[in-house]
């Protein structure tokens, strides 16, 4: 199984970017999916995150510092976890990681995250 992220880039501070994750070789269905990035020198830490629902409830938790600015979705017809990432900051600079949950918590703890992705670079200027 394999989880592929893209859609970073260079944005001005108050631009938008948009990340997808796009799960093969396994379906995701009922893990939970979250988003985790990494700045430079720093240790990984929590975004967001969504819990599998099938009747399409739509749970979803974000770390305080972008609450109102993040949104984290998913397609589950396309196997795939998007983080819509709105007025950015050059704070939110790292490298964006996707990954899988199997116990379908919404957790924000990386340890408890079963598959990542590559991750994908967000650079935010000044």
């Amino acid at each position: 199984a394999q989880l592929q992220a893209s859609g970073g880039g260079l944005v001005q501070t108050g631009g938008s970017l948009r990340l997808s994750c796009a799960a093969s070789g396994r379906t995701f269905r009922g893990y939970g999916m979250g988003w985790f990035r990494q700045a430079p020198g720093k240790a990984r830490e929590f975004v967001a995150a969504t819990r599998w629902s099938g009747d399409y409830t739509h749970f979803a938790y974000y770390t305080d510092s972008v609450k109102g600015r993040f949104t984290i979705s998913r397609d589950n017809a396309k196997n795939s976890v998007y983080l819509q990432m709105n007025s950015l900051k050059p704070e939110d600079t790292a490298v964006y990681y996707c990954a899988a949950d199997s116990s379908n918590s919404g957790t924000g703890s990386p340890a408890e995250y079963d598959y990542w992705g590559q991750g994908t670079l967000v650079t935010v200027s000044t």
